[in-house]
């Protein structure tokens, strides 16, 4: 079947492979990979309940003095680590190997990017204005006699960019090794890059509902406008994630996406914006300013999805795009000869 853009973007095996043979090899290898999906997901939404149990029950996400946040987030790579376990498999499946540096790179950047311009929007539309009391906290904070404020500023945003982000790896790798380094994966040998995109965002922005909804997960606005604008910047971003992962064959470039954009959004860039009434509309994870940027930036991995190399399933096949004619693209799976 085409889509809107004239490529085939469905999961048809009879189109890809005519041997009954080989369509059975993958067929089980497709039907492996819904049980580790199904098995995948009750366990990390099972470990995260027990944490957002406690944190809706204070109300607060940074309770316990901001222990929980890691916690949370490395319930994802607890229920991809037992469900490596549970079915024989080994834990360098999920990713480890170091990829080409451009992609780290690439995960490093990107989130500068959009986070820049969204922010440069609304201080240039004048929706928000430059925080300068943070600025000269930040000057107090590090006590450098005789530093001009700027200065201070400046040798913060290194400091962030740099050994706040291997603090944010620290955290993010636990959600990435879940998100990116097994479900992406698993979803890719059995449906089309966009919806692999599609659904491990939609389950992603799922997981981030319970502590958003009931507890203090948000930016002070209407919950279910913050929660419309979070969804659209978790899907986007589940397709760069998934491209970046697929494409480099390592969860490093998604582990450094999630920490860059941890850094420079609620770390840099929420920090130095002063709400003048109507600002949180349009800043933070929950508002238009960032879920616009990130849409823009999704749609350009999307057109990029022909990228993506094929994938060695074990020996058993190999599966991803491939251009057939012109603009048509087809999903791969063919058994490689002996």
């Amino acid at each position: 079947m085409l889509d809107e853009t004239g490529r085939l973007d469905t999961f048809d095996l009879s189109r890809v492979c005519s041997e009954p043979s080989e369509r059975m090899k993958l067929l089980k290898v497709r039907d492996a990979s819904k049980k580790a999906t199904w098995l995948y997901l009750p366990l990390t939404f099972a470990f995260s309940g027990v944490v957002w149990t406690l944190i809706i029950w204070s109300g607060h996400l940074y309770m316990g003095f901001g222990l929980m946040v890691p916690a949370i987030m490395w319930c994802p790579a607890l229920a991809a680590l037992v469900t490596c376990r549970l079915l024989g498999r080994e834990f360098g499946s999920l990713g480890w190997r170091w990829p080409n540096n451009r992609y780290i790179v690439a995960g490093y950047f990107v989130p500068l990017a959009y986070t820049s311009v969204a922010y440069g929007a609304v201080w240039a539309l004048q929706l928000g204005n430059w925080n300068s009391d943070f600025v000269n906290q930040i000057a107090q904070g590090f006590g450098l006699r005789g530093l001009p404020a700027w200065g201070s500023l400046t040798l913060y945003v290194i400091t962030m960019a740099t050994g706040g982000l291997i603090l944010n790896i620290s955290a993010a790798l636990g959600e990435e090794i879940g998100w990116r380094g097994f479900l992406v994966p698993e979803l890719t040998r059995q449906m089309s890059f966009t919806r692999v995109s599609l659904l491990s965002g939609i389950v992603w922005a799922a997981w981030h509902c319970p502590p958003l909804l009931f507890a203090d997960y948000n930016a002070g606005t209407n919950r279910w406008y913050a929660l419309c604008c979070s969804t659209v910047v978790v899907v986007s971003a589940s397709f760069m994630l998934a491209w970046l992962r697929l494409k480099s064959d390592s969860v490093w470039p998604a582990a450094v996406f999630h920490a860059s954009h941890n850094v420079f959004v609620p770390g840099v860039f929420d920090s130095l914006i002063r709400n003048t009434g109507s600002t949180l509309w349009y800043t933070t994870e929950f508002g238009a300013a960032l879920a616009i940027t990130t849409a823009v930036s999704a749609l350009y991995f999307w057109t990029r999805r022909g990228d993506i190399p094929r994938i060695d399933v074990q020996g058993v096949g190999f599966w991803g795009w491939r251009r057939c004619s012109g603009h048509v693209w087809s999903l791969v799976a063919k058994v490689p000869e002996q």
